[in-house]
């Protein structure tokens, strides 16, 4: 009798184990568990920890509350001023109300992926190429706009989108490389035009002054040379200014007297008479060779 009683109290320890193997179910804290009853939704979700559910009868699923990054493939379109362009992005989203996850949507990343696809294609049409690279901020909070008003429905909430990379055809980085090169090109034509014009007038007053004292030309002359010799240079070529020459020139006692003189004139040297006699010798030996047709030519005497 008492070893039935043994045997009937194992087989039923036996059947409880198993049911409560069969029962017991843990979910992590990550997670959100959903049970179904004979296919109809329970309403309790069950909360991280150990929990029951009666075997054969509940089926329980467990959704994943993480925050989910998913990539979004680079989609090619045509932005509103006729440019082709490749733009990727990435969407951070997660899982709100784990049962509407798995109810009204049959599988919501995949969902996910094919509206962020689309949105993003049609972010690329409505923009132009200049806010694609460089008004990213505004378009993702558009893009973000786009996919949180449908994923609302399947309990799912879209924590942030980014545009990754805009890729660009191979001309149009040429021609935007050349419109970057003339940019860079006219400021720094004007910043060198701004440059002369301010040492113009720094050198128009530093003449002033040296007109003004004359040994300030000369002065500013021998710098010039002993910045010249510092460089050890072999050859020093010196150039001479006019300046300093009419600063010579008065200051030499008589020079006001040279060129005078050697302004005027030189007469010429006198004529001898043989060389008189010998030029009339010469015109008369002429006219008897040539006779009377032919007049000899009289030729000044030269000075």
């Amino acid at each position: 009798m008492i070893q039935e009683l043994v045997m009937a109290a194992a087989g039923a320890a036996a059947a409880v184990a198993v049911y409560a193997g069969a029962a017991a179910r843990v979910v992590k804290q990550y997670e959100r568990g959903v049970v179904f009853r004979f296919g109809r939704l329970r309403d309790d979700i069950r909360s991280p920890g150990f929990t029951m559910i009666v075997p054969l009868v509940d089926r329980l699923h467990k959704v994943n509350m993480q925050i989910v990054t998913m990539p979004v493939p680079a989609q090619e379109g045509i932005t509103r001023d006729n440019v082709t362009v490749r733009v990727d992005a990435v969407v951070y989203f997660k899982v709100v109300d784990a049962a509407d996850a798995l109810v009204r949507v049959e599988d919501y990343k995949f969902a996910v992926s094919q509206m962020a696809q689309t949105s993003l294609r049609s972010i690329i049409g409505k923009s132009d190429l200049d806010d694609l690279l460089s008004n990213r901020e505004k378009l993702n909070q558009g893009l973000e706009l786009m996919l949180d008003s449908p994923a609302m429905g399947w309990g799912v909430a879209i924590d942030r989108v980014e545009i990754k990379d805009v890729s660009l055809p191979e001309t149009m980085k040429r021609s935007m490389a050349r419109q970057a090169e003339a940019d860079r090109e006219r400021r720094a034509r004007v910043i060198n035009a701004d440059a002369e014009l301010q040492a113009s007038k720094k050198l128009s007053e530093a003449a002033g002054v040296m007109s003004d004292q004359p040994a300030a030309l000369q002065l500013r002359l021998l710098q010039t040379v002993m910045a010249v010799s510092a460089e050890k240079n072999s050859t020093l070529v010196l150039p001479i200014p006019v300046e300093l020459l009419r600063f010579l020139e008065r200051a030499t006692p008589g020079a006001e007297q040279v060129p005078s003189a050697a302004a005027s004139p030189t007469p010429p040297p006198p004529l001898s008479e043989a060389y008189l006699k010998g030029r009339t010798a010469a015109e008369e030996a002429i006219e008897d060779l040539t006779g009377s047709s032919v007049e000899p030519t009289h030729r000044e005497p030269d000075h």
